[in-house]
């Protein structure tokens, strides 16, 4: 094993702006393609770490603007999803998948239970430990709280075209994913649906089911098409979107700041 060092071994979890006014707390799963060098990247060629394979692109940089234009606090990874996923349940198949896409991971394939322990310890832990340990104490100052997730998707799947441009996706939250699919819809260019390209699942999600819907915390998954995102003007240009399509909870404007 290499000698670890900050950069090669970062934080899990990068947070901003912690003690935001907004009712709004952001997370970004998969914001990093960051792998140690230890892990010699999965044995996959460095391309295939710029692909979504390896994180959701553009979902970091629109999550930084929310972050600073809802004056929201904003929870980031600070690895990539290949070496374990944090909107997956540890256990399940896309955890730590061996086939990513149409994509064999061999870095993944055969590993014990010590290496997945470990990166459990590592990665995935620091991350929701450190969410969770927040969001209850906003509950227990009584803080209004909402869970927005941001991710992006592919614009072709295994070889299926998607149309939309948007997805906003719930299980408990609909009033939520509703208000902000509503908003959006102003903009009657815009093809933007209830979950697509996914729906919530127990068994293949995390944030929304155990942050939110398991707290009452209203809790949505937003999913942006990634070409939309390709350079920074569509980055703005959804952060703009979303800030507008964000309902105002109606204490926001009278809560004190949190210390």
């Amino acid at each position: 094993m290499t000698a670890r060092t900050e950069k090669d071994w970062p934080d899990a979890v990068e947070v901003l702006n912690e003690h935001g006014r907004s009712d709004i707390v952001l997370l970004c799963e998969h914001a990093s393609n960051h792998m140690p060098t230890e892990y010699d990247q999965l044995g996959l060629d460095a391309s295939h770490l710029q692909r979504h394979i390896a994180w959701d692109i553009g979902a970091a940089e629109v999550t930084r603007l929310l972050s600073a234009r809802l004056d929201a606090a904003a929870f980031l990874s600070g690895y990539s999803r290949l070496l374990i996923d944090l909107n997956r349940p540890l256990g399940s198949p896309g955890s730590i998948p061996v086939l990513s896409e149409d994509t064999d991971i061999p870095g993944n394939a055969g590993i014990g239970a010590a290496e997945r322990n470990r990166r459990a310890q590592i990665m995935f832990s620091p991350f929701h430990d450190r969410v969770a340990a927040f969001l209850d104490r906003r509950m227990a100052e009584a803080r209004p709280t909402r869970i927005v997730t941001i991710h992006s998707f592919t614009p072709v799947f295994l070889g299926v075209a998607r149309p939309w441009h948007a997805g906003v996706l719930h299980d408990h939250a609909a009033d939520l994913a509703a208000a902000i699919l509503s908003g959006l819809r102003t903009d009657a260019s815009l093809n933007v649906e209830a979950n697509v390209p996914y729906v919530i699942s127990r068994d293949a999600d995390y944030a929304v089911p155990i942050h939110g819907d398991d707290r009452g915390i209203p809790a949505v998954l937003v999913e942006i098409r990634q070409d939309l995102l390709a350079n920074r003007s569509g980055i703005e240009e959804w952060a703009d979107r979303l800030v507008a399509a964000l309902p105002a909870h109606e204490a926001e404007a009278s809560q004190p700041a949190w210390t």
